[in-house]
This record gives structure tokens, C-alpha cells and sequence, in this order.
């Protein structure tokens, strides 16, 4: 447990951990470009479905993943986003 996630994600990357955040910005990478190696450990930092990854975290993990979406809206439930997000990651390391 930790009280922030800012405590959470400096202890992760301290841990060795590749930490990425899951939200919509300038600086990211398109979720189909992400190459996961087996080399790797992977934390995902998923935001509140509202208000997204806080500001103070995300200069603190490596980069940022964005989920491509086509049409007029542009958000997905976080539970949608989880599920897309992580069997990718599944998708690539399970080999």
C-alpha cells in the first residue's frame, strides 16, 4: 500500500520496474507501437476515469501509452481500457 501514487511509481522504478501510464498526451506512445520485452518488468498507471493520471505523476514514469480511438469520442470506461491495455502486454510477453 502506498498513500500516493507518486510514492508508488518512484518505488516501482526503484524496483527495477518500467512504469508506464495509461492517458491522452502530446508525448506518448500509440498502444500498437509498444514493444514489451520478457527482459522487463511493467507497471501500468491507469487514472481516474474522469480526471486521468494526476499531473504530478506523470513526469515521474517513462512514458505514456495511449489506446488509439477512432470517431467522435474519445474515452473508454477505465475498466475497458485496463482489459485493452493489459492483454496487449499479455499478447506480446506470453511468448
Amino acid at each position: 500500500y502506498f498513500d500516493t501514487t507518486k510514492a508508488a511509481v518512484e518505488q516501482l522504478k526503484k524496483e527495477g520496474f518500467k512504469v508506464f501510464a495509461v492517458e491522452q498526451v502530446t508525448e506518448k506512445t500509440w498502444l500498437q507501437d509498444v514493444e514489451a520485452s520478457t527482459d522487463e518488468q511493467y507497471a501500468l498507471i491507469f487514472g481516474n476515469e474522469v480526471k486521468g493520471v494526476s499531473n504530478s505523476v506523470l513526469p515521474l514514469v517513462n512514458g505514456c501509452i495511449e489506446i488509439p480511438q477512432f470517431g467522435t469520442k474519445h474515452s473508454l470506461n477505465i475498466s475497458v481500457s485496463v482489459g485493452i491495455v493489459v492483454w496487449e502486454f499479455f499478447r506480446q510477453l506470453k511468448y
